[in-house]
């Protein structure tokens, strides 16, 4: 069986936290999942995930019983965790929170960007889905809120950017640019032209910075991890999409407090 793969950030200079951005490599499933598929929505085998989410849960010393993940939904609704929950009972959400020892914060992404946060002094996390839905809807301001509310300030909080699709790969259609306009016109600098006529290429992790550095975090970290074109260590729905594939994985991205 091939080893787990998975990114570690300078959030590990955080003893008190571990975390990881888990690639596709290393797990159960097979086919168009092989192999650390680690989503329960997809149409895999519901033992393959289970099976997926016990080896990344075990990588970061948790039990799969205290890895919390939510419905995304491509909001900007954050969730601050008291407890685990059983995945049947995820509430539909796009970013967790939580100062609570042992409970590990996992978001699933296949393009868009995971986001992981961190708060040196006051020792809260976060992890957000960052697609540009919720990156325009403002899920990262989110997030930094409501790890305010438990303690945090912005400038000591450390924000980590996962793989997704790169700034070199997301092909868009040229009325994709309005909303960002309509926001702000300087937004124009995250877009450039495409290679087809009346398309443009957007970069996600550069906008997801700029709202980042925007709500006050200093330091920002971009693992610049292309999920599109880098197919042997990630799992692409855009790449699925052009192969008219039935379904698609979706990678972990996790953290926790020790």
């Amino acid at each position: 069986m091939t080893a787990m793969k998975f990114l570690t950030t300078d959030l590990d200079d955080f003893k008190w936290l571990k975390h990881g951005f888990f690639t596709r490599v290393g797990g159960m499933s097979g086919g168009i999942y092989g192999t650390l598929n680690c989503a329960f929505g997809s149409d895999d085998k519901a033992d393959s995930v289970a099976a997926n989410r016990g080896k990344v849960a075990e990588t970061l010393d948790l039990t799969p019983e205290n890895i919390v993940t939510v419905k995304q939904v491509h909001s900007n609704k954050v969730i601050t965790v008291e407890a685990p929950w059983p995945r049947e009972r995820a509430p539909e959400a796009d970013a967790l929170v939580t100062k609570q020892k042992g409970i590990g914060l996992g978001i699933l992404t296949a393009d868009c960007a995971p986001v992981l946060f961190a708060a040196k002094k006051s020792r809260v996390i976060g992890a957000a889905h960052a697609g540009w839905k919720g990156a325009i809807g403002g899920v990262l301001e989110a997030t930094i809120a409501a790890m305010a509310a438990l303690g945090a300030e912005a400038g000591d909080i450390t924000a980590a950017i996962g793989p997704c699709i790169g700034p070199q790969s997301y092909e868009v259609s040229e009325d994709f640019i309005k909303p960002f306009l309509a926001q702000d016109e300087a937004n124009a600098k995250f877009f450039k032209p495409g290679a087809r006529e009346g398309h443009l290429i957007f970069d996600l992790p550069g906008y997801a910075a700029q709202r980042l550095a925007a709500a006050g975090i200093k330091k920002i970290i971009d693992t610049r991890q292309d999920t599109l074109t880098n197919e042997a260590a990630y799992f692409s729905y855009r790449r699925s999409t052009i192969r008219k594939e039935p379904d698609y994985g979706r990678q972990m991205s996790l953290i926790t407090i020790r």
